[in-house]
């Protein structure tokens, strides 16, 4: 079973029902809390080599976007397959993979 079905088998075991708009705000509190392990473990960039992130946060995280592409009937696979394509066709245009936005 992938990790997208097993959040899934989760929340229906747990009758939990997905509701987007309350996912995508615990999803930013995730990365948020990602964000924050890093600004401290860097002393906020100074020293980016000495980078910590707790995996659990990690975990958190991917629980929570998991959850939100659940709710919103989101294939995470395809999902992550678009964007590598996107980020493949990016570099091959302009030798970046950034949005240049």
């Amino acid at each position: 079973m992938d990790a997208q079905h097993r959040v899934a088998d989760f929340f229906d075991r747990h009758g939990f029902e997905g509701r987007p708009a309350y996912q995508a705000l615990d999803l930013a509190s995730e990365v948020g809390e990602i964000a924050g392990d890093a600004a401290k473990s860097t002393t906020y960039g100074e020293h980016p080599e000495e980078l910590a992130v707790k995996t659990d946060e990690l975990g958190d995280a991917l629980f929570s976007l998991l959850s939100l592409c659940n709710s919103l009937d989101v294939d995470a696979d395809e999902a992550l397959t678009a964007a590598i394509e996107k980020y493949e066709t990016r570099i091959a245009e302009r030798g970046d993979p950034g949005s240049g936005e």
